[in-house]
This record gives structure tokens, C-alpha cells and sequence, in this order.
């Protein structure tokens, strides 16, 4: 049975491979669902003379956007979505590539093979999820019934449609699976790379070791690598851009603008009883919740904010955060778990190995600023300008924690200490820290959170647009482009844009930018084009052609691997030389080095210590005999030889396990087989590729 469940789960993996990229296309293609379509429809894709229309990949898309925010459960981030963009592209061109097959092949499902999906020995999954009774039989009168229902007519057809689909992409998958097997010397091949370990002593040498002042890279070494090559730098049509943008920020006006709602709604927020319904008929950005929440599981900002003030009943603001402004109704308190704080520090570093002279002078820079402190100076500014920690930029500022996110001597002092003490030289692994305590709570809060978004009003887009283009006006009536920009207060960047594309460097997707390279001129200067998050402005400046990147222009990226290359033969010669007969403890003398050990070593194995992931020891060690010593060997990062002291044989196979690694290679195989198969349509396919012209 376990078997029959292992095969059933490996077919279910080749599925999935081969025709997920289905999806529900065919259902929303019978509901008719794509014929609003124009006469003339934007195709996303065209896929051997067939079209995949923009707007059947806005419909993928979405689909996939919907189940990606249930399982994410919130808002997708910017790599999130460009994934599922190019997940969506993917299925429907492979969609379509398997339609095109199984057409080609003429795979087809009879009405005979539906009739016995339906009232068969072993009916379709469907039929016993839909039509089931409580006994969990399927319930014939029901199912005919249903089916003869006129009223159910276009679902019952949508069932038959998806049972002929699925047994269709059966047949397809079992054609593409036939040629699959694993034999017992497969099976034994792979329990002995498993679970064979290897004891090895071995002597290496980085590449890295060789100064790089001792290497000679000439102009003539950088042109032989360019010539040997030259593919690497091969480039499309180019255009070279200058640009200016402007991000969809609040002003201060919008700022203001919110503030003065918020502080309308704050007398009658207060006085409300049902604040469920007042966050609801004043379009709060922020629903109503009963949940306790502890400083950790609330905006920094909303955090502090709230916890200046725990009397229930208490308004709070307008404050701003998390790009939000907020007023915050205190609506009961209890104990929490633990106790919190939030503090700001500033970290001198120093060593824990550090000697003594370097940590007196450390501890003395610390006590210097502790002093300007009690003097007066702001925390935040001493910590701007000296603490070492990536929590300078913001003051200092940790924000909320607990006692067990610190390491101890931290902990002890800023737990130990008062709202508004500072405390400290504490000295930590890190190096010494002083510390302020700015609050402390062990309460729970619930609260109700009437928020607006800190958006952009249209007539800051407005403004914001206008000034792009006034820029490409006076630039094209004479004036300097990149002055004009300058003097309007924008900063202007170039980059090399190549004309498939999909990203601009630094600004990200935009269609209406991509086509205005396509057609546009050296020189000429684009209109004024809005992205979801900015608007942008570009200029023209450069238009090179198909071909290779000359010379000059990669000739710094070139250096660095001829350095490389350099130093791995210098190596190489060195360790070829010391070699010559020795063994390894002389090998290692020669070198200045050390015979390093491992033990346990086998095909599992991560890392090698001094050769990080390069595991090309392994395969030379299991290649080699007990007690063999391989030749000077060339890594990735080092050169390495190695000797084998010891080899452990496995236990004997069972045929419990051997039928379990037959499983998992077969699994594997049909994997690799879908997966080849697809790549091969894709290879031979003639595939027009619309996403730079279409997709913003």
C-alpha cells in the first residue's frame, strides 16, 4: 500500500509540472470568459503563430496574486509580485506549448473513457468530492439529477470539460514518463554515495594568498581574454539614458491635511460607544480589533505613543508612523508575558581579545561622551555621530524588546534601569555601550487605531508632474537637460538600458518608458511617465547597436579574472613544484601550511574547511583508493591534495529501504524528465515576447 501511495504522490509531482500551467485557463476559455477581448487585442505572448491575449495574462495573474496573499496573508512585496508576473508568463506559454502537443500527438479523451470517469469502477475525484453521500458512496440519483437539471447544464458541462482536460494531461504525462526507470544497480549506486564516508587528510593553498602586486596583468593578457571570450560580452541594442524621478511622497500640506481630519474625528472618537462602526463609517485604514497587542506587534511609533499614556479612555494624537497618521483610543490594559523595553544606545567596538591599551582608550571615548551627555548633548545626535551600531542613522533607536533578544551584560543593564535613565559603559562582545531607557512596560494594550494613509493628494501629483515637465520644456527649447534638472532641484542619473529589457536600473518596470526607447532618437527627450510609485523622465543620450561591448568599456570588469586566473596557475606551478614526490607533511612544510583532517566525509557533505563550497574533494576523494594520494588538484577557490586515511562501508540494504530510495529516485527522474521535456518546446518553439511593450 505504501508503495501504491508513493507512485500516486510521484505522478501527482509530474502533474504538477507538466500541467499546471493549465490552471483553469480551459474553464475560463468555456465560460467565455476572454471573448470581451477587442478586435485588435494587446497579446502578452504569441507562441508558434498562437496569441495569448493581455488580457487572459491579467486573469493568470491575478489568480495567482489572490492565492499568494492568502498564504502570505497581507500585501505582496515588489519581488513577490515580479515573481508572480513572470510564474503567470511562464504557465501560459507552457500551456499553450502542451495544448499545441498533445494536438500534434492526438491525444484525446473518448465519450466512453467520461462515461466510466463518471459511473466507472474508479469515477473521477470530482464526482466523489460533489456528489457523495453521508456514507461516503456517490449518490447516483443526485449526480443524475444534477446532470440532467437544465438549470445545471453549463456547470455539469464545466465538470465533463475538466475530467476530459485531466485524463487528457494524464495521457500526455504517462507518454512523457514511459521512458522512465530506475534499476537496482541504480538504487544501490546511489544508498553507497549516500551513506560511504571518507576520512581524509589534505594540504591546500588559496589562490588568494598571492599578492596582488606580485601579478603582472598587461594590456596584452586583458585583449587575449576579451578575443577567447568575447560571447561574455555580447550585448543588444543599447540605449544610454539620463533620468530624473520623482517618488509619490506626502508633502507637508498632505501631512497637514491629515492632521487636521484626524484632530476633527478626536472629540468624537472619544465620545464614541461602537468604535467598530466609527472606524468603519470614517474609512479608517486600520479595522477594528479586540486583540491585546504587545509592543513588539505594533508600529514602533504607535508603540510609543500609546504606551505614554494607559489610561483607558485616553486619545491619542494625531501621531504619525508606519506612513500612516493615527489616533490612538486606549481601550484596556492587562499583564503581558514579559517586560519590554525600548531604548537607543551608542556601541564604541572593541574586541574581546582586544588588548589593553586599546580597550583604556575605548572605555576612555565612551566616559568622554557619557560626560557630554550629562552636559546636555542630545543622545540622538552623539549617536548619529559616533556609535559604530546600524542603529546610528536612526539615533541610536532599538526600539521594543525583550530581555531575551540581548546578550546578557546588555540585558541586565537596560532592565535594570528606569524610564529616561541612561546607563552604562556596559562592555559586551560587541565593545561598550551606553544606554538610554526611554520606556518600559509589562502591559498588553488593546486599542482601537482610527488611521489615514499618508498619501499624496492629486494636486501634489499634479505639482510633482507639472515639474517634470517644465524640465523636458525648457530643456527642449535650448536649454541643458541635465542643468534643467539640477537647477529644479532633481538629481540626474545615467544608465545603459538594453532594448528587451525588462527593468530600468534604478527605476524598475515601465512599459511606456521601454517603448519610447524603441522608437525614440539620440537626443530626444520622453514625456512625463507615471509608475506605480513615481514619475520619471528620461533623455536620450546614447544609441549603440547589436554587438560586443568594445574593449575599453569591459576592460576593468576583465582584470579582475585575469588576476584571478593569474594567481591559480602561480598556485598551481607552486604546489606542482613542492609536490614532486613528497608527501603531505613534507608537501605542507614546503608551503608554509598545515595538513588539515576531515572525517565523516561523503556526498552529503556541505563544506570543506578552507575550500568553502567548493565540493569538487569529494568526488576526487571517493575516486581515490584507502591509503591514495591524489595530484595537485585545481578548487575553486584553492588548490588542494588530498589523501584517503579510511573508508566506512553501509550497513547491508533492506528492501524496506530500497524500495523507499526507488521512490525517491523515480520521483526524481519524472521531475527531471517533465522538466526536459518543456524545455525542450520551449528550445524549438518560435516565441514572441510582449511583456517590455505591455507591462508597466
Amino acid at each position: 500500500m505504501g508503495v501504491m501511495n508513493n507512485l500516486r504522490q510521484n505522478t501527482g509531482v509530474v502533474l504538477w509540472i507538466l500541467v499546471f500551467s493549465f490552471g483553469v485557463i480551459w474553464v475560463l476559455q468555456d465560460s467565455q470568459a476572454f471573448d470581451a477581448i477587442g478586435a485588435q487585442p494587446r497579446d502578452i505572448a504569441v507562441v508558434n503563430g498562437e496569441a495569448i491575449p493581455y488580457q487572459e495574462y491579467q486573469q493568470t495573474l491575478e489568480q495567482l496574486r489572490e492565492r499568494a496573499r492568502e498564504q502570505s496573508d497581507g500585501e505582496l512585496t515588489q519581488a513577490q509580485r515580479d515573481q508572480l508576473e513572470e510564474q503567470a508568463y511562464d504557465q501560459l506559454v507552457t500551456s499553450r506549448l502542451l495544448e499545441q502537443e498533445m494536438e500534434r500527438l492526438g491525444i484525446t479523451v473518448t465519450n466512453a473513457e467520461l462515461l466510466d470517469m463518471v459511473y466507472g469502477e474508479n469515477p473521477h475525484p470530482i464526482i466523489r468530492q460533489q456528489f457523495a453521500d453521508s456514507t461516503g458512496e456517490i449518490n447516483y440519483q443526485l449526480l443524475n439529477n444534477f446532470a440532467q437539471n437544465p438549470e445545471a447544464k453549463a456547470t455539469w458541462a464545466q465538470i465533463e470539460n475538466y475530467m476530459r482536460e485531466q485524463r487528457r494531461q494524464q495521457k500526455m504525462s504517462n507518454i512523457v514518463q514511459a521512458t522512465v526507470h530506475v534499476s537496482d544497480a541504480d538504487v544501490k549506486n546511489y544508498y553507497e554515495r549516500q551513506n560511504t564516508n571518507a576520512d581524509i587528510r589534505y594540504v591546500l593553498q588559496r589562490y588568494a594568498s598571492v599578492p596582488n602586486d606580485s601579478v603582472n596583468v598587461s594590456d596584452a593578457d586583458l585583449e587575449a581574454y576579451y578575443d577567447e571570450n568575447k560571447e561574455d560580452f555580447s550585448r543588444e541594442r543599447t540605449y544610454t539614458i539620463q533620468y530624473v524621478q520623482q517618488e509619490k511622497l506626502a508633502t507637508e500640506q498632505d501631512t497637514q491635511l491629515v492632521r487636521d481630519d484626524l484632530r476633527r474625528l478626536k472629540e468624537e472618537f472619544a465620545a464614541a460607544d461602537d468604535d467598530s462602526t466609527f472606524l468603519q463609517i470614517n474609512a479608517s485604514a486600520q479595522d477594528y480589533s479586540k486583540e491585546y497587542r504587545t509592543p513588539d506587534q505594533m508600529p514602533s511609533g504607535v508603540a510609543s505613543a500609546i504606551y505614554e499614556n494607559l489610561e483607558p479612555g485616553t486619545v491619542v494624537g494625531p501621531i504619525f508612523a508606519n506612513n500612516a497618521g493615527h489616533l490612538l483610543k486606549i481601550k484596556d490594559t492587562r499583564p503581558a508575558d514579559q517586560t519590554y523595553v525600548h531604548a537607543s544606545h551608542i556601541l564604541l567596538r572593541v574586541g574581546e581579545s582586544a588588548g589593553d591599551e586599546t580597550v583604556a582608550e575605548i572605555r576612555s571615548r565612551i566616559e568622554a561622551l557619557q560626560d557630554s551627555l550629562n552636559q546636555g548633548a542630545s543622545f540622538a545626535d552623539l549617536a548619529k555621530r559616533h556609535s559604530a551600531d546600524g542603529s546610528a542613522s536612526r539615533g541610536g533607536d532599538l526600539g521594543w524588546f525583550t530581555r531575551d533578544r540581548m546578550v546578557e551584560p546588555f540585558a541586565n543593564a537596560a532592565f535594570g534601569a528606569e524610564a529616561g535613565e541612561v546607563v552604562g559603559p556596559v562592555r559586551t562582545r560587541f565593545g561598550f555601550h551606553l544606554i538610554k531607557v526611554q520606556q518600559k512596560t509589562s502591559e498588553a494594550v488593546q486599542y482601537a487605531d482610527m488611521a489615514y494613509s499618508l498619501d499624496p493628494s492629486p494636486a501634489t501629483l499634479n505639482d510633482f508632474q507639472a515639474k517634470l515637465e517644465d524640465i523636458a520644456y525648457f530643456s527642449e527649447d535650448g536649454g541643458d537637460f541635465e542643468e534643467e534638472a539640477q537647477n529644479a532641484g532633481y538629481d540626474v542619473r545615467t544608465v545603459q538600458v538594453e532594448e528587451d529589457a525588462r527593468n530600468i536600473p534604478g527605476v524598475g518596470r515601465s512599459a511606456s518608458l521601454m517603448r519610447f526607447l524603441s522608437e525614440a532618437d539620440e537626443g530626444q527627450i520622453s514625456n512625463v511617465y507615471e509608475l506605480d510609485d513615481k514619475f520619471i523622465l528620461a533623455k536620450v543620450t546614447g544609441i549603440t547597436e547589436e554587438g560586443y561591448r568594445p574593449f575599453e568599456d569591459v576592460k576593468n570588469e576583465i582584470r579582475p579574472r585575469v588576476l584571478t586566473q593569474k594567481k591559480k596557475d602561480i598556485v598551481l606551478g607552486q604546489m606542482r613544484s613542492a609536490m614532486n614526490g613528497a608527501n603531505l607533511d613534507a608537501l605542507a612544510s614546503a608551503l608554509g601550511t598545515r595538513v588539515r583532517t576531515k572525517t565523516g566525509l561523503n556526498f552529503g557533505t556541505r563544506r570543506v574547511a578552507g575550500l568553502g563550497n567548493d565540493r569538487s574533494i569529494i568526488g576526487v576523494a571517493f575516486g581515490l583508493d584507502v591509503g591514495a594520494t591524489s595530484g595537485v588538484m585545481e578548487g575553486e577557490n584553492a588548490a588542494y591534495v588530498v589523501n584517503v586515511t579510511n573508508r566506512t562501508e553501509p550497513a547491508e540494504l533492506t528492501e524496506e529501504k530500497r524500495e523507499q530510495i526507488r521512490q525517491q529516485l523515480l520521483a526524481q527522474e519524472q521531475r527531471q524528465i517533465a522538466q526536459q521535456y518543456i524545455s525542450g518546446l520551449r528550445e524549438n518553439a518560435e516565441i514572441t515576447d510582449n511583456r517590455s511593450k505591455l507591462l508597466n
